[in-house]
């Protein structure tokens, strides 16, 4: 089984969003790193983003150099043969990330770790294209992740605990914060809670009880504000759990327990898909998208200044 210690030649497989980001963050860190993708217009896109990129972020030309020379791209499949880790990033569809492991498990090491960067998809059922799933997991990122602390590494039902922690110390040594999550569940712990959060939002606006506007400030300066410093165990510890049972009894009865929500579909229906279309629950004219992404960068590093010390 490969260490931590001795990963020496990391593949990233895929270069939209996720991919491109996380190639950078493994050569950042010392890594020399192969993007791996089909197509050669979406590597070639890929450099020249990672390098707009380095220069964003302040590094000297000296600084972004030794960077890009840590970074290899290719379309080639044989990179997989001399790979000691992988983290797919691919469509997120069950068949396509089958079909990539099976042709990827034709070449690779069988000492080599794999992971999916699965943001829902049950560890498990992608393990079925894979030749040795004990030493299979999945890597979850979030977006942008090279700003977003959480790594969520998740044991699908035959994978190895010393795989499981091969990548969570991976994950540490790349300055993040990552979890294992012992139980393979569809959603995972960060997206199963975001959307129990987000099913209610999409309620109370559904209901005429409060608009975009004071659905996102509320969340933003009540349980936002709190959950940077707080779980929510944490704050039930502290409020009193006697308290939060008694609110429970009478409040999860009237909590929105829909598998199908109008407003999103009535959005997407609308082509209103957010930022990348210039409007979504809000508008984003002239460039304000872009502005949006701009601020949330900057306050996230912030936020993680602070945080990242605790």
């Amino acid at each position: 089984m490969t260490e931590i210690g001795s990963i020496r030649r990391p593949v990233v497989a895929g270069a939209g969003t996720m991919g491109v980001t996380l190639a950078r963050i493994f050569a950042q860190h010392g890594y020399e790193v192969t993007l791996w993708n089909r197509r050669q217009s979406s590597l070639d896109r890929a450099k020249e983003r990672i390098a707009g990129d380095l220069a964003a972020r302040g590094l000297s030309e000296e600084e972004a150099a030794l960077v890009m020379a840590r970074l290899r791209y290719t379309t080639d499949y044989a990179v997989y043969e001399e790979a000691d880790f992988v983290v797919e990033n691919i469509a997120e569809d069950l068949e396509i990330k089958r079909a990539f492991f099976r042709e990827v498990c034709q070449r690779i090491s069988p000492t080599a770790l794999l992971t999916t960067n699965t943001s829902g998809l049950r560890v498990t059922d992608v393990a079925q294209g894979v030749t040795h799933p004990q030493r299979f997991c999945g890597m979850h990122w979030w977006n942008p992740p090279d700003l977003m602390p959480l790594v969520e590494i998740t044991k699908g039902a035959e994978t190895g605990q010393e795989a499981a922690q091969a990548v969570y110390d991976l994950a540490v040594s790349l300055g993040k914060k990552p979890v294992i999550v012992r139980k393979d569940i569809l959603g995972i712990i960060g997206n199963r809670l975001q959307y129990a959060v987000m099913r209610e939002a999409l309620h109370i606006m559904a209901e005429g009880a409060a608009g975009p506007e004071e659905i996102d400030a509320a969340m933003k300066y009540g349980p936002g504000f709190r959950y940077a410093v707080l779980g929510p165990l944490e704050t039930a510890d502290l409020g009193g759990v006697d308290i939060f049972q008694a609110v429970s009894d009478y409040l999860l009865p009237e909590l929105n327990a829909d598998t199908r929500s109008q407003v999103l579909h009535d959005l997407v229906d609308e082509n209103r898909l957010g930022i990348k279309t210039g409007r979504g629950f809000y508008d984003y004219a002239d460039g304000q998208g872009e502005a949006v992404r701009t601020r949330r960068d900057r306050l996230f590093q912030k936020l993680w200044e602070i945080l990242k010390e605790e």
